[in-house]
């Protein structure tokens, strides 16, 4: 099918539109792709982190939960005009990572009520949503009764704190037809196989889920397709084990799997018949997927079904086509892919939820600056260590002042923190409420064990980063967890080291011809940098064409050296204080009994009170200028 292109600039839409939350950036244009439809079609969220007011400082991702809501609500219009059937899938972790959800108290105040608004099919949980037993409590009593019988928790269950019993989070599986072709739809949602979650749930490995009987109940249901969500990167092998489950039953019918956890763009087929999509994090993507052939059963093909399965998997090519696109959450990619503009495009229930968003953050006072960042500072971005590093910069300037223990602050001390605390970057300019919670939203506090061995603890570092099978023998958890989310699925540095090619080319570029507003060709876009997604479906999924940015892998961990005087930089101290972040101490007590120290929990204090979240809020208001 042809893919046409348009660029939104020089046109009414582009110089009215406006991001729906105050202070917002403007949306900024580029090249498009048009999505294409089939006869079964999805928009998929996953790993909001309660970035539901938008990315007031991206352009390019500044659209908020009411826009798409007025999103949704035109493209159901539309499936409904066409007789097709359009579905939202949400893959959790949609708390921890923005003030919209962390600021208040109870955290979750205002993010209950906003996110419900949304009309979501089929919902499932994250991680997230486990670490704290407070956390799970909302989610089991707040989000499973807002979305009822759309809720699917097939290896995830609650207990019960006024009887003690263990219960399923929500229905194991869902099984209902669409709404215009009647498909028959029978849905289950899972989480990776998860050990860290506060001790009110119960995670079962997928493993041991696929064999229950209601899990064979569910794949003997002869639906016209499946879809599996779940909170699991769709290269991980619970989804690998989920698909050989139902096709051992199901050896022609469609099923479809919805991923997240791993903070990327991605998708994969699992075989002619099998189609798998990721759909990014932070609200920066809505993903799209669309399927189309021959999708309704009839009692025919449901007897011929059961016959095939008798026989070896067909390694005919399906008479099916699948689609993904990976839209932006920019307004102006909004308006393109329903055809309206600023007037035209926001829904009354959309501008309503809006203003829900805009009036929380005011109550919040997320605006409220703590002082202005001189600088960029890159997640991954800029290599480790760079002076344009975030760790760099926490590593140097701000864990050297703020791991102070005013009774001990004469002790040398080793400051461990892991990556993974930090979720995102920090933008020049002002640095409010808000990005404190966007950096780290989590309740990280500093621990420490004293007087430790230097000997011993100088190689703790080295085993929390490059230990490999030492440590996953003897750890509780995957050290993938104490890192970024992303490095699940990126392993190696990812360097651009061309530009992407230019529109000036003739004018085309893949088949895409850039329009200017009057109709005329544009002799040359500028493109702002964003994704530029490779999956194992091809290079040409994402709607909106960036230029490329670099990804450079970070380690597990960083280590300050605090307090060492100039005399002791050749003959190191012999003892220090062992300093890290909380949640790493399950790995942090078993790379000292590797380095040969003998310590356990109950050798661990607290070395200074606050969370690292409000301690790096002081720092920057002592060190960085009050205004911009």
């Amino acid at each position: 099918m042809a893919v046409k292109a348009s660029i939104l600039v020089a046109s009414v839409i582009a110089t009215l539109a406006r991001a729906a939350q105050p202070g917002a950036a403007s949306p900024i244009a580029a090249p498009m792709r048009d999505l294409v439809w089939g006869k079964l079609n999805f928009l998929h969220t996953t790993d909001t982190h309660g970035w539901h007011g938008g990315h007031l400082q991206e352009a390019q991702y500044s659209a908020d939960w009411g826009d798409y809501i007025s999103f949704a609500e035109h493209l159901r219009k539309k499936a409904d005009k066409q007789g097709v059937d359009l579905l939202l899938v949400d893959t959790g972790d949609r708390v921890e990572g923005n003030g919209l959800y962390d600021a208040s108290n109870p955290k979750g105040k205002y993010y209950y009520d906003i996110y419900r608004e949304q009309d979501v099919d089929i919902i499932c949980t994250g991680n997230h949503e486990l670490y704290h037993a407070s956390t799970a409590d909302g989610e089991h009593l707040r989000t499973v009764p807002n979305f009822q019988d759309k809720y699917v928790a097939s290896n995830l269950d609650y207990i019960d704190p006024k009887t003690g019993l263990q219960i399923p989070m929500a229905q194991r599986y869902r099984k209902f037809q669409t709404k215009n072709q009647k498909l028959t739809i029978v849905a289950m949602g899972f989480l990776f196989d998860f050990t860290g979650n506060a001790n009110n749930t119960v995670v079962q490995p997928v493993r041991e889920t696929i064999k229950e009987q209601w899990f064979q109940d569910a794949v003997r249901e002869n639906p016209d397709v499946f879809v599996v969500i779940g909170h699991v990167g769709v290269k991980m092998p619970e989804f690998k084990e989920i698909f050989t489950a139902i096709r051992q039953q199901n050896r022609e019918t469609p099923i479809l799997f919805f991923g997240g956890h791993v903070h990327v763009r991605d998708a994969t087929a699992y075989d002619s018949k099998s189609f798998a999509i990721a759909s990014g994090r932070y609200f920066e993507t809505i993903g799209w997927m669309s399927v189309d052939g021959d999708l309704k059963r009839t009692a025919k093909d449901v007897v011929a079904a059961a016959v095939e399965d008798e026989k070896p998997p067909s390694t005919e090519a399906a008479a099916f086509s699948f689609h993904r696109r990976y839209i932006d959450n920019n307004l102006l990619g909004l308006y393109y892919h329903t055809g309206l503009n600023k007037s035209t495009f926001p829904t009354d229930h959309g501008r309503n939820v809006s203003q829900m968003i805009a009036q929380a953050r005011k109550d919040l006072d997320l605006d409220y600056t703590f002082g202005c960042a001189p600088k960029d500072l890159w997640m991954t971005r800029a290599p480790y260590p760079s002076e344009d590093s975030i760790y760099t910069w926490l590593e140097k300037e701000v864990l050297p002042e703020i791991a102070v223990n005013d009774d001990r602050k004469d002790v040398p001390r080793l400051v461990i923190m892991n990556t993974g605390a930090i979720r995102f970057d920090v933008f020049k300019g002002k640095f409010t409420r808000d990005t404190t919670y966007i950096i780290s939203p989590f309740l990280s506090v500093l621990n420490y064990i004293p007087d430790v061995p230097y000997e011993v603890a100088s190689k703790v570092i080295g085993l929390l980063n490059n230990a490999g099978r030492i440590m996953e023998e003897h750890a509780p958890l995957d050290a993938r967890f104490i890192t970024i989310p992303e490095q699940f699925a990126i392993t190696q540095d990812i360097i651009h080291e061309k530009p992407v090619p230019s529109f000036a080319s003739e004018g085309v570029v893949d088949g895409q011809k850039p329009l200017s507003g009057d109709g005329g060709f544009e002799k040359e876009p500028v493109l702002i940098e964003g994704y530029t997604t490779k999956d194992d479906i091809g290079d040409d999924g994402d709607d909106a064409i960036h230029s490329t940015i670099n990804f450079y892998v970070v380690p597990n961990c960083i280590q300050a050296d605090v307090g060492f005087s100039p005399k002791e930089e050749d003959e190191k101290p012999e003892r220090v204080d062992l300093v890290f972040f909380d949640f790493i101490q399950p790995w942090v007590t078993v790379a000292l009994k590797i380095s040969g120290g003998d310590y356990t929990n109950d050798d661990v204090k607290r070395y200074v009170n606050g969370t690292f979240t409000e301690l790096m809020a002081g720092w920057i208001k002592e060190n960085w200028p009050a205004k911009c």
